[in-house]
Parts: structure tokens; sequence; C-alpha cells
């Protein structure tokens, strides 16, 4: 995506990058390249610095501040030499300065550089997502350094009140426990922390980064045994059904089961849509815990 006031510079570059293979989405202001954002993920973005209304820098600190979008690389486009200015772009999260006049040549290298940068992480994250677990790094004082979207996610289910950045911090006894586990870790293998939250059982381990004074915690969910067959004939569900109501129970997005089950993510929402209006609830939260609900019958009938 580049995101540039003037006409000429954005005709230029896209021509360049699409004759290099990319694909490219164009925006001329701050405001309508969020407006895109809403619907659309690119790969990468040069964002112009200077612009009329929002600038580049007010434009990266928003795109930054959302969580699904925190891990797309920017590249500021600048005539600013001034140190204070380019130390104020890093500061707002972007990974790379291209000086102009841009020379085409250079952009090729830069982009193609941080995607695979960027591709190597995706790969990283999908393969921990699904694999179950979640990461994220924190420093000794808790301040949250990085984390997957995936472990977003799952601090959003966790915490008591809204979880929407980094900055809200781990939730409280999961803070507390990291806080007393963060000596140990250097001295000994510390335990592990574990917690339930809507029927699902979640742990958390504690590893010492290379980096010093700095903490990875790996979440992992184990939703337990599903009878798939029994879910069926007790909520009038298809296979393909059950099976997508089991992963959603496990927080997978659309696209992770899409991923998992061979299918677009329109056809997983096709298939929630159909569970929706069996089960006769609006949200996944709802169909899960009805699912859940009959799973913990089901148990108390065996025991019985």
């Amino acid at each position: 995506m580049i995101v540039d006031d003037a006409p000429g510079n954005l005709s230029l570059l896209s021509d360049a990058l699409e004759e290099a293979g990319y694909r490219v989405l164009v925006a001329t202001d701050g405001q309508s390249t969020l407006e895109q954002l809403r619907y659309i993920r690119p790969d990468i973005i040069l964002l112009d610095a200077v612009m009329p209304g929002m600038d580049g820098f007010e434009t990266c600190r928003r795109i930054k501040a959302d969580p699904s979008k925190q891990s797309i690389p920017i590249l500021f486009m600048t005539a600013l030499s001034d140190l204070d200015d380019l130390l104020r772009g890093f500061n707002e999260g972007a990974v790379d300065y291209i000086v102009k006049p841009i020379r085409h040549l250079e952009v090729l290298a830069r982009v193609g550089a941080h995607l695979a940068q960027s591709r190597k992480m995706r790969l990283a994250e999908e393969s921990l997502s699904r694999c179950g677990f979640a990461a994220l790094s924190v420093d000794e004082s808790l301040r949250i350094t990085w984390m997957s979207e995936a472990a977003h996610r799952w601090l959003a289910e966790l915490s008591d009140n809204a979880f929407n950045s980094h900055d809200d911090g781990l939730p409280k006894p999961l803070a507390d426990w990291v806080s007393r586990h963060i000596e140990l870790a250097a001295k000994a293998e510390p335990d592990v922390f574990t917690t339930v939250s809507r029927g699902r059982k979640f742990s958390a381990r504690l590893i010492p980064c290379q980096a010093e004074r700095e903490f990875l915690l790996l979440l992992q969910e184990h939703a337990g045994e599903w009878d798939l067959n029994s879910l069926r004939e007790g909520l009038g569900l298809t296979p393909r059904e059950a099976e997508i109501l089991m992963w959603i129970a496990r927080g997978k997005t659309n696209r992770d089961v899409g991923l998992i089950l061979g299918s677009s993510p329109r056809t997983v929402n096709k298939h929630l849509e159909h569970v929706f209006e069996k089960l006769g609830v609006g949200t996944r939260a709802a169909a899960v815990a009805v699912a859940l609900e009959r799973m913990r019958h089901r148990s108390g009938d065996s025991q019985r």
C-alpha cells in the first residue's frame, strides 16, 4: 500500500512495484488510509511523512494502535533530514526510511527485504497458533514488548477489563504469577500457570529470552476432548458445523479454521451462520457456551 498526497509519486511508485509483480493499493491521505485498512490488510505500507491534515506520523501511530495491524511493516518516505523527524518515525513504529527523491531500485530492495522478514514472522506465529500456542514477551517490569495476534485474542478473553493494546498489561492473576517467577526463571525451571475462562483451560510457561531481562511467555489452550458425534446429535449440526464450532471454541479465527480445514473464511462464516440459526444464538461466544453446556451435561450423564 502506498500513501502519498502527490499523484505523481503514487503513479511512479505504483508502476515500479506492479512491474516487479506486486499488487498495489493507494491512498492520498491518512484518513482514507485508515478507512481502507478496516477492510484490507496489506503486507507492507509505504507512507509519506508530510501530508495535509493527518500527517504520516499520526497515521502510523493510529495503525500501530490496532493490534490486528501492528505487525504490518511501515516504511516512511520523506525528504525530511532532521534527526528528530527520523527518530519520531521509528518511535511511532516504522521499520525503515526511504529518503526522497525516490530511487526505484532502492525501494524494491527495501520492500523485498522487509517483506521477507515479515513473512518469517507470520509463519512463526501461524505455526504457534496451529499448535495451540500463543506467545508474547515482557520485560522485568511486566511491560509487554511484543505479542502475537493469537496472544492478543487470548489476553482479551482472560482479562476482566477490556484489553486493547500492549499498554493494558497482563491480566492480574497472570501478572502476579509472572512477577513471582521472573527471578525463578533465571535459576530453575519455573512451574506452570493455569486458569480456566468460560469453560476453557489455559496454561502459561515463562522462558528467559536471549535479550537481557526479557522473558518469553508461552500460552497454551487445553480445550479438552470434544465428542463431535454427540455434539452433532445433541445440537442437530452437520459434521462440518460441529468441527468448525470445536475450532472456534479453541480460539481460532475464521481464517485459522479455513487454513486447518482447507476452506475459505467465507465458507467458514457461512457454516457459522447455520450454527447460529440452529442454536438460536447470535454470536460465536454464545454458540460456544451452548456447546460447552451440552458437553457438561453429557459428562454428568455418563458419570451417573
